[in-house]
């Protein structure tokens, strides 16, 4: 496509053009560790004002909608070229209504990638109905590409010993599927019409890729990823098909300081478990079991006997628990 404009800054990429064309031109196959996406949803998302009874004086006009005659083979077009940039083990966050879903999953699975996690995003303002239930969920579709390690960072945002005030795990709890996030409200100030919230994104970002990797996103619209992933130390490579939305929002996403965000995160207190993961022995499991009988007949709880158990095999929690449940 000859008349495709685009910007490289820091190491980043922003092009203004069709998402595949512009893939196919700038992205080698194999050559992005992650995909963070919100593509457009066939609903009117260009009349969101009329769903959700809101404001649009400021938002940034230009939004391009799918038909939705044309939802099924847009979306089985640039999920391929997803999983064509994608490295093998490579990660796709897919942001997906209930509209289309089937159609988006048909394509996931066309495209050769497979599920991980069906990550349900629950928000506060749902669209208000008066002969059914409120919808007040998108989907957040976690899926990779087959054939190398996937990245993930078990303790991204919390130790996985680290409990909270009522006892239970904070990195349990943080890695739950469903997501209760709140919209980003930018009263006065520009914005797009279907913006995501950036603790969306940093969430993902986090436990799903390292920093210097390259994370893409499809539909750059607000630019939610591209702060996240500039803001985390990623490199970025985002396309935008709208001309009015790539020149109001690249020039301050291109100015972004890579890492500037790192400042902000939470530190999580890593668990020092030194055999998480190492296969268990049958002396390691019969050991286990009698060092747990023994504890609990010197009156210890069950919850102290776990404890002892996991510093003395320098193992978690849950893995003691699933050795004592296997009696």
């Amino acid at each position: 496509m000859v008349g495709m404009e685009a910007v490289s800054h820091n190491g980043n990429l922003f092009v203004n053009a069709d998402c595949v064309e512009g893939a196919r031109r700038f992205l080698a196959d194999g050559s992005v560790d992650l995909v963070v996406t919100d593509p457009p949803y066939g609903i009117g998302g260009d009349r969101l004002d009329r769903h959700y009874n809101r404001d649009e004086s400021h938002v940034v006009d230009g939004y391009v909608e799918i038909p939705r005659s044309e939802y099924a083979a847009f979306t089985r077009a640039w999920t391929a070229e997803a999983a064509r940039v994608l490295r093998p083990g490579g990660a796709l966050f897919a942001v997906s209504g209930y509209t289309h879903l089937y159609e988006v999953l048909g394509a996931l699975r066309a495209a050769g990638l497979v599920e991980v996690n069906h990550i349900v995003w629950k928000y506060p303002f749902g669209v208000w109905t008066t002969r059914k239930f409120v919808s007040s969920h998108y989907h957040v579709l976690y899926w990779a590409k087959p054939g190398g390690r996937r990245t993930f960072h078990l303790e991204a945002r919390y130790g996985a010993d680290e409990r909270g005030t009522g006892g239970g795990s904070l990195n349990y709890l943080d890695r739950e599927d469903v997501w209760v996030l709140g919209r980003e409200y930018k009263p006065g100030r520009a914005k797009n019409r279907n913006e995501l919230p950036l603790a969306l994104i940093e969430k993902i970002v986090q436990y799903a890729s390292s920093e210097g990797d390259l994370v893409c996103d499809l539909f750059l619209g607000g630019g939610s990823t591209a702060r996240a992933a500039i803001g985390l130390n990623r490199r970025f490579a985002g396309f935008e098909v709208s001309a009015r939305i790539f020149a109001a929002r690249v020039p301050e996403l291109a100015a972004l300081v890579p890492g500037e965000r790192l400042a902000t995160l939470r530190r999580p207190v890593p668990a020092h478990v030194p055999n998480r993961g190492r296969a268990w022995t049958g002396d390691e499991q019969a050991a286990v079991r009698d060092g747990y009988a023994r504890y609990r007949g010197d009156g210890l709880t069950r919850g102290e006997a776990v404890a002892r158990l996991c510093a003395e095999f320098g193992r978690g929690r849950f893995a003691i628990e699933k050795r004592l449940r296997k009696g």
